[in-house]
């Protein structure tokens, strides 16, 4: 498939090694017990899920959080009622555009800057009419820019 504003096509193959779910890899000393509270303190500082990931693999020597703990990261996340008011990944995209919008406001003719907003903005829309459906985000939802400017300034 190719990707969305690129003429290019992306490599599908999945590079993680086949181990039952459940198993310990070799060289893990921690328990599932002590991985989920691990996840549970990060979650609670406000890291997103990629940076818990990669912290966990970083640090702690967890490579692949659903082997050991049989559940995704972010089942887990929500298991402990830790999950955001938005999805981390409309989230991003949300701060990406605050930031472009408060360049081009001192930047009017940067052109390339200008196609980027209008590109975030519009996966943030796909994003958004996705998660009305899936009964993530109710469904009168809106994307106002300046709102949400607002919402990411507070958090």
């Amino acid at each position: 498939m190719a990707r969305m504003h690129t003429g290019k096509h992306g490599k599908s193959k999945s590079r993680k090694p086949a181990v039952e779910i459940g198993t310990l890899p070799e060289g893990l000393k921690l328990s599932s017990d002590e991985i989920k509270g691990i996840i549970v303190e990060y979650a609670k500082k406000g890291m997103p899920h990629a940076l818990i990931g990669q912290k966990l693999k970083e640090e702690h020597n967890v490579p692949y959080i659903r082997q050991v703990l049989g559940a995704r990261l972010s089942t887990v996340i929500k298991g402990n009622r830790l999950e955001g008011a938005f999805p981390q990944d409309m989230l991003g995209l949300m701060k990406k555009a605050v930031v472009l919008r408060r360049h081009l406001q001192k930047n009017h003719g940067d052109q390339h800057n200008r196609m980027s907003l209008i590109r975030t903005e519009a996966k943030i829309w796909r994003l958004s009419k996705y998660y009305k459906r899936e009964g993530v985000l109710p469904l009168e939802w809106k994307y106002e820019p300046d709102k949400i400017a607002l919402i990411i300034k507070g958090s």
